[in-house]
């Protein structure tokens, strides 16, 4: 698929997330400090919007059941059961817009 934009940098502040849909996938998009990462939007437990949920530093806490995740790595950091880590996707900056590599 190659570079697909995500939006401009103005568009996710630090600290801020979004979801973009590709191709029937959402992905979310996070502004860690001026540093840019994407993984699955799904979480793994019970499939709701982790863009939806609430960030603090790299890590993403679901908004159902508070499942937490490092945006960076898509591993699982902290959830009482065993659940799948998610995908994660590179991300460039190109001027103010941002590209996920497919």
């Amino acid at each position: 698929m190659g570079k697909i934009i995500a939006g401009k940098v103005s568009d996710i502040p630090p600290g801020k997330m979004i979801k973009i849909s590709l191709d029937g996938k959402d992905i979310m998009v996070a502004n860690i400090d001026g540093n840019f990462c994407a993984m699955d939007d799904s979480c793994t437990h019970s499939g709701a919007s982790l863009s939806e949920g609430s960030l603090e530093g790299c890590v993403v806490t679901c908004g159902w059941h508070k499942a937490e995740f490092d945006c960076k790595t898509g591993k699982l950091v902290k959830f009482p059961a065993k659940i799948n880590d998610l995908g994660t996707y590179n991300v460039t900056v190109e001027s103010d817009d941002v590209f996920l590599e497919m």
